[in-house]
Formats: structure tokens, C-alpha cells, sequence
């Protein structure tokens, strides 16, 4: 098995969902899963609190707007910078394994590139879900694009760079941080949209996965509701296979996340990698 790692990645995105201090906690509320969180009843921890969202927010908009490469209005594949540039958000070559193998992209978000773990290499999911192929006979390729602070519009700039070695399966994960900011959801199934479809004409065999993620529900239900009803549609649309939730199981679990309770621990990984294969090794058989 092959795994390509962008653990030394420079980030063009300035902010990820890891800086400062960490976000509101969220309660994560699916069909399948629900995560409580208690607050203290002091107002002045609510108002300290809301502050820091507000100071944060206000940062990230900020430094995205000063620091990353403009979006372009067609929502076309960012084509600017130098090479060097350009390797720095793409990943890396493949070094190792059987180039019969079938090859498995995995484009997202810091939760793809495994931000904050020892050996992402070994114990991002992605990395994990070539591990439970092995196990299971199934022998693969893993190509790790994750890039922390990546927004679904970044991931359909980065595109391009992305699918020069076109993949048997294109694995999406990718709204995360559209969902902490509070984006657009149409704009999101716009881009989720643009990236299958660019996936489809480069790849035309290649079998299309999509990670399901939830919006934080301090955004109240008129958006993160629209938000959930976006990843099973687009899914339907492209014949992808779905994750429902990538983080079932972990959200909410202090012992699988990190101390800024968003990004999870190794073993959070591998909880995530169990709920993943299913669908690749669908996506895999069908392909």
C-alpha cells in the first residue's frame, strides 16, 4: 500500500479551524448521533465567549481575504503562482507500492490531512482506511490532499493541481470549514458540485465518494439543516457513494479529540477510517 502525505504542506489558507482560541463547542445533533454540551450558567462566561467567536471570525475573514489567493468569479481552477508554489499544495509524489494498484485520492480538509497528529502519514484516516483495505485483502493506493483551512471553493481551485495522476476513486471531505464560518450552503453544493463534475471529465471511470459533515448548531436550524440535506443530494446526483457523518462516533468524544476539541486523536482517526471503508470498498467494487 501506498500512502502520499502532505503533513509539510504550506498553508496558503492563514486560518484553520485549529489557530486562536478554540471555536464555540459545538452539539453535534444527527439522526444517527447526538453530542450535549454543558455550559456554565455564568452570563460573563457567555459574553466571553461570544467575544472570542466574534474576534476569531473577524480574523478569519480577514486574513483570507489578505492572504489567500482570490477566488476566481467563475469559480475556475486557481492557475497563478510559481512551480514551487504550486508543490506546496499539492500532494506529495508517490514513492512506494504497486503502481497496478488502484489509487484512491482523498481531497479535504485538516480532518484529511490529520492537523495536530504525530505521523499523519500513518494515522490520518486516509491512512488508516489503507490499513483496513490490507486487512481485508484489498490492496490500494492512498494519495493524502488534505490542506488545513480549506473551504469547499479552495478545494475547487486546488482541483487541478490535485487529479494529475487521475484516481480509480475520488474521495471528497470537504464543508467543514464552510460550515464553522458560516458560508453559503447553496455556494457549497455549487462547489461540491463543480469539483464531481471536474472529477467525472478528468476521470471518467473514476467512482466518486462523499463525506457527510455537520454544521455547528449555534447557527441555528435554518442553516445547518440546509447544511446536512446538501451532502446526501449531491450524492444522489453524482452516483457517489455517501459517508453520512465522517465524525460519528468522535465528535463529542473528549478521549478522540484533541485538546481544541475539533481535530481527533489517532484513535479518532481510526473510528473514522471504520466508518469510511464501507463506502470506498463500495466505490472500489463497483469501479
Amino acid at each position: 500500500m501506498e500512502v502520499t502525505d502532505c503533513s509539510s504542506m504550506t498553508r496558503f489558507t492563514p486560518w484553520s479551524t485549529a489557530r486562536a482560541w478554540p471555536p464555540l463547542l459545538y452539539s453535534f445533533s444527527t439522526p444517527a448521533s447526538s453530542m450535549r454540551i454543558r455550559f456554565p450558567a455564568s452570563p460573563v462566561f457567555h459574553l466571553v465567549v461570544a467575544f472570542r467567536f466574534v474576534i476569531v471570525a473577524a480574523l478569519a475573514a480577514f486574513a483570507a481575504a489578505a492572504c489567500s489567493p482570490a477566488p476566481p468569479d467563475d469559480g475556475a481552477a486557481f492557475s497563478g503562482g510559481t512551480d514551487a508554489e504550486r508543490s506546496d499544495v499539492e500532494p506529495r509524489d508517490a514513492t512506494e507500492g504497486s503502481g497496478d494498484a488502484p489509487l484512491v485520492l482523498f481531497l479535504g480538509t485538516s480532518l484529511t490531512e490529520g492537523l495536530g497528529l504525530e505521523n499523519p502519514g500513518s494515522e490520518a484516516w486516509p491512512a488508516r482506511v489503507g490499513a483496513l483495505a490490507r486487512e481485508d485483502g484489498v490492496e490500494l493506493r492512498v494519495r493524502n490532499a488534505g490542506l488545513s483551512g480549506e473551504t469547499s471553493a479552495g478545494a475547487r481551485r486546488r482541483l487541478d493541481w490535485v487529479l494529475d495522476a487521475p484516481p480509480h476513486v475520488f474521495v471528497l471531505e470537504t464543508g467543514a470549514n464552510d460550515g464553522l464560518r458560516g458560508l453559503s450552503v447553496e455556494e457549497m453544493e455549487a462547489n461540491l458540485d463543480a469539483i464531481f463534475g471536474k472529477v467525472r471529465e478528468v476521470a471518467p471511470g473514476a467512482r466518486l465518494v462523499l463525506a457527510g459533515m455537520e454544521a455547528p448548531p449555534n447557527l441555528g436550524a435554518a442553516y445547518t439543516e440546509p447544511f446536512r440535506e446538501v451532502f446526501p443530494r449531491v450524492a444522489d446526483r453524482w452516483d457517489a457513494e455517501l459517508i453520512p457523518f465522517l465524525l460519528e462516533g468522535v465528535a463529542g468524544e473528549p478521549e478522540l479529540n484533541q485538546a481544541d476539541r475539533i481535530h481527533p486523536t489517532a484513535p479518532g482517526h481510526e473510528r473514522m477510517a471504520a466508518s469510511a471503508w464501507p463506502a470506498i470498498r463500495r466505490a472500489l467494487e463497483g469501479g
